[in-house]
């Protein structure tokens, strides 16, 4: 494979990675409109806590190193995917205490989400409908 293709692997890991570590932090707001949404989430979101947590890395990076290796490029150097989107995904400075408030964020985020999902949320049109036409008889 040329050093080309490895190197677009990489990018392409990236953005997966990014993706990823996007749906763990948003997904709960998109599952309450796509209550389908939930059962991506949910997965995504205790990889993520654990990850955090448990202070292993996520396989995607050892991944993307590789590639890049492979690709006999220095690590992280230029491009957009390098310059814009590594830096969020591997922040400069990500100690122990860092990745717990992360993960502590992503409980407390998700706790309220979910709970106005399944607790809170109004209840859906169709039920609403029928209230508005029994009261109207």
């Amino acid at each position: 494979m040329s050093k080309n293709m490895y190197l677009l692997l990489a990018d392409f890991v990236v953005i997966i990675h990014f993706l990823f570590i996007t749906v763990v932090v948003f997904g709960g707001l998109l599952a309450i409109k796509w209550r389908k949404m939930i059962r991506i989430h949910l997965p995504f979101l205790i990889w993520g806590i654990f990850i955090e947590l448990s202070g292993w890395i996520c396989p995607l990076t050892p991944l993307e190193i590789w590639l890049r290796r492979q690709a006999e490029v220095d690590i992280y150097q230029g491009g957009f995917i390098s310059y814009y989107l590594v830096p969020i995904i591997y922040p400069s400075g990500l100690t122990t205490n860092i990745q717990w408030l992360i993960a502590a964020g992503l409980i407390f985020l998700n706790v309220f989400v979910y709970a106005y999902i399944f607790w809170l949320r109004p209840k859906s049109r169709v039920t609403k409908a029928m209230r508005d036409k029994n009261k109207n008889s």
